[in-house]
């Protein structure tokens, strides 16, 4: 569980920059913080840019949280699952967000942005970082994660 001081790495590529824009801009009047890895505007860049930088500020405990954006969420959630100690959860709806922490202790949510509404994509964050990892039985398959 996250509160609104905890700063969440945030990045995306042409096809989330609405999206992380909206997000961006709605929980920053609401207390919630950001660093904000880019992209800055809608016109064309590679996704691995960006989900590396904040996967790898993630992965060496610059920031504990992080959110990427891409068209499906998959290009960047490949991308920073390749970093030891990154757990990147790609959701779809509010309940996978919420199991992806309780269960999964993901650090780092990844949402599609063509394919989900950006009021939906605040809720699902809001979830994400509302909900506490259980541990118990998880932590167990969490440990077996990392190579």
């Amino acid at each position: 569980m996250f509160d609104k001081k905890t700063v969440i790495a945030i990045g995306c590529d042409h096809a989330g920059f609405a999206m992380k824009k909206y997000l961006v801009d709605k929980l920053s009047t609401e207390g919630y913080e950001f660093k904000d890895f880019g992209t800055f505007s809608d016109e064309s860049v590679d996704y691995p840019d960006f989900a590396h930088e904040v996967a790898g500020a993630v992965a060496t405990g610059t920031y504990k949280i992080g959110i990427l954006v891409c068209g499906s969420g998959n290009g960047v959630s490949m991308t920073a699952n390749k970093h030891r100690g990154v757990r990147c959860a790609l959701c779809w709806n509010e309940e996978l967000a919420g199991l992806a922490r309780q269960h999964n202790d993901a650090n780092i949510m990844s949402l599609p942005g063509r394919f989900i509404s950006c009021e939906l994509a605040e809720k699902m964050v809001k979830r994400f970082l509302d909900t506490p990892f259980e541990g118990g039985r998880h932590q167990r398959r969490v440990d077996k994660i990392d190579l």
